[in-house]
């Protein structure tokens, strides 16, 4: 088995999220390190928060905000976000960003109140 692994993200169907529609890399069982996703938001997304991972979050295109733990900040492109386990985060305008999940995501830790 190679010790690499190469994606072309805007190739990978998009698959529906708390945030938009997501195009996740890596999310392979053999693979509990990290996935990488290009995320296209929606306007107003659903408040979250995950219990085990931590997500690091790349604005590409679009102005907004990000509310973390009730807290609105605005974001630009080249904004970088690092949310830790039980911040509670959303998006708000359309904004394409990159997302890191750490571990690997898993669609079992996404939590609403």
């Amino acid at each position: 088995m190679p010790a690499f692994a190469l994606a072309q993200l805007d190739a990978i169907p998009p698959v529906p999220c708390p945030c938009g529609q997501s195009r996740r890399a890596f999310a392979t069982p053999d693979n509990p390190v990290a996935t990488i996703h290009l995320v296209d938001a929606k306007v107003d997304t659903q408040t979250h928060y995950h219990k085990k991972l931590t997500e690091i979050y790349l604005i590409l295109e679009g102005e907004g905000h990000i509310e973390l733990d009730g807290e609105r900040h605005p974001v630009r492109p080249l904004t970088s976000i690092l949310i830790k386990p039980g911040c509670r985060h959303r998006l708000i305008g359309q904004i394409r960003f990159v997302n890191i999940p750490v571990p690997a995501f898993d669609p079992h830790d996404e939590w609403f109140d």
